[in-house]
Order: structure tokens, then sequence, then C-alpha cells
């Protein structure tokens, strides 16, 4: 993904993640969530984008347009990615790609008092065309409607699983 990204994109996922590789390959994750606030360098943050005017990416007028209100001599900028969308990065990253063909995201939704809504997750898979994403609660849902749909197409274990009561 090194080579597929421009260096603002990668400026920007490793301020909004924490960045691991992993056998060659890039990880990002978050342990609370995505940063959306981050302050950078100004020198650091014009460098990435005067290297990064081609290929074209969603990123680039995003930034510009966050610049065009700083003060020229301003050394330190800060920037609020709160309106923007992580997931187009990655987007314009698989669709420009050669060798990438999706990107996955797993995420999990925790609480610390036990409340009947207040744990889940969802899985997002971003190709070049779509960023589509379902919950556990879409999942669960679709399993359930199988299960009536054709009740003898699986077989259900009496041994695992979980239960709400």
């Amino acid at each position: 993904m090194h080579s597929d990204s421009t260096p603002l994109e990668r400026l920007l996922l490793t301020n909004i993640f924490d960045a691991d590789d992993i056998n060659g390959e890039h990880y990002f994750y978050a342990e609370e969530s995505p940063q959306t606030m981050h302050t950078l360098d100004k020198s650091g943050l014009d460098a990435a984008i005067a290297a990064s005017q081609d290929p074209p990416s969603s990123a680039l007028p995003v930034i510009q347009e966050q610049l065009s209100h700083c003060e020229p001599d301003q050394s330190t900028i800060y920037l609020d990615l709160s309106g923007f969308s992580w997931e187009t990065i990655f987007q314009d990253i698989v669709r420009r790609s050669k060798k990438l063909e999706y990107v996955s995201v797993v995420s999990s939704f925790t609480c610390s008092k036990m409340e009947p809504t207040a744990f889940g997750g969802m899985a997002v898979v971003i190709t070049g065309k779509a960023i589509r994403g379902k919950s556990t609660e879409d999942i669960l849902e679709e399993l359930l409607e199988e299960e009536e749909a054709d009740p003898f197409a699986s077989v259900s274990s009496a041994t695992g699983g979980a239960t709400n009561v």
C-alpha cells in the first residue's frame, strides 16, 4: 500500500490511526477511535502536499481548504478531520492500486457498563467502487432471516454460541 498512497495520505493515516507493519503489510488500528483532531508541523505538511499533487487524492482539497484559513507564518497546523471520512483515503488508495483489491475494517463497540445496546461491532469492505459495511446486528438479522427461510440449511450446535437474555 505504501507505493499506492501519496505522502499526504500516509501522513494523515498515521495520524488518524496507530500503524504497524506486520509481515510487509500495513496494519492500522485505534484503541479508542480514529483521531479527528491533529496537530502537525507545517513544513512536514507542506512537503507532503507538494509531493502529493499527482495522483489525485480526495484528501488534498480538504487539507488545502483548511490551510487557507491559517496564517502564512504559522508553524503548527491544527487540522479538524471530523467532517472527512478516512474511508475515502483508503478508497483512493485501492482505486489506484494494481495489487490491492480491497481494504477490510473490523470494529468493535464496547462499554464499561453492561447495557443491552452497548456492545457489538461492524465490518466494512472498501473497494475502488464502494464502501460497504454491516453491523453485527445486521449480520444477526440476516442469519435469522436465512434460518426462517430454510431452517434445515444449517446444522446448529447445542454447545456453542452466546445467548442474550
